[in-house]
């Protein structure tokens, strides 16, 4: 078999197509590369959509902090220390045992107990909660010479929301914003590692190269290619985020510019 013919059988097997059973003995690099591979899937699919969605629930929830108001400033304040304040392999854990009490009681919540969409909820409330105390820190640090600038322009309101605080307050946070689109890449491993099942053994990256771990008694093959994917998937959104960074702060001078700087989270 041929390494073309390895991509044709298995390099959509994490979404249900090709070959059904796994390969059991002569496991080749091939194999392994493309089956690891396959499992990205759903971690960029886990990855991409909680990070779009948490976005505008990370802003909703940063702006609510910093209001006035406590019936929005103290909801607020408490989701983002109940998802920052717990472990996200809890989270996983709470939320799928939660999900099947629902589908007992309730059928229609039945698709909650799958990855699909039980994990994606948590991974986007878990981002929105971090996410939201970038932001809220952003707004915090916004000049203050910005606002009275705009209020002397006779901005006020939504207006002076979206012209002035909004684009600051993206400009200020969007560095630290990018080493936790970073971090939510990587937390999307624990997805098939916690409460929620790899069915029909369609699970993530991490969940092949345990497979072949456990079989060929040797994680110094699958793991590394593992590591070389998410490298990858790194750069892409070093790369992308970089782009966005330099639109964001294309009418400050060069040396002016928020620069990205990459930090290493410990721990959830």
């Amino acid at each position: 078999m041929t390494c073309w013919d390895i991509v044709s059988d298995y390099g959509l097997r994490s979404l249900g197509f090709g070959e059904r059973l796994l390969p059991r003995d002569n496991f080749t690099i091939c194999q392994q590369v493309v089956l690891i591979g396959s499992g990205m899937i759903w971690n960029i699919y886990f990855g991409l959509l909680a990070l779009v969605s948490g976005f505008f629930l990370a802003v909703a929830t940063a702006v609510g902090k910093a209001h006035d108001n406590p019936m929005l400033r103290k909801p607020a304040e408490w989701f983002i220390f109940v998802f920052r304040g717990s472990p996200l392999f809890i989270q996983f854990f709470f939320a799928y045992f939660t999900f099947q009490s629902l589908k007992g009681a309730y059928p229609i919540f039945t698709p909650l107990t799958s990855a699909w969409l039980g994990a994606l909820i948590v991974l986007f409330l878990n981002t929105a909660a971090y996410s939201a105390e970038i932001f809220y820190g952003a707004l915090m640090s916004i000049p203050k010479g910005d606002i009275e600038a705009a209020d002397a322009y006779g901005m006020s309101g939504w207006k002076r929301f979206r012209r002035i605080t909004f684009p600051t307050m993206l400009r200020l946070a969007w560095p630290a914003y990018t080493n936790e689109a970073i971090f939510l890449f990587h937390a999307t491993t624990l997805v098939f590692m916690s409460g929620f099942p790899a069915r029909s053994q369609m699970g993530d990256a991490l969940y092949y190269a345990s497979y072949f771990a456990d079989k060929t008694f040797n994680p110094f093959i699958p793991y590394p290619i593992l590591a070389g994917f998410f490298i990858l998937l790194t750069l892409t959104v070093i790369v992308t985020f970089g782009l966005i960074n330099k639109q964001l702060n294309r009418h400050l001078p060069q040396t002016n510019r928020a620069k990205i700087r990459l930090r290493l989270n410990l721990i959830r």
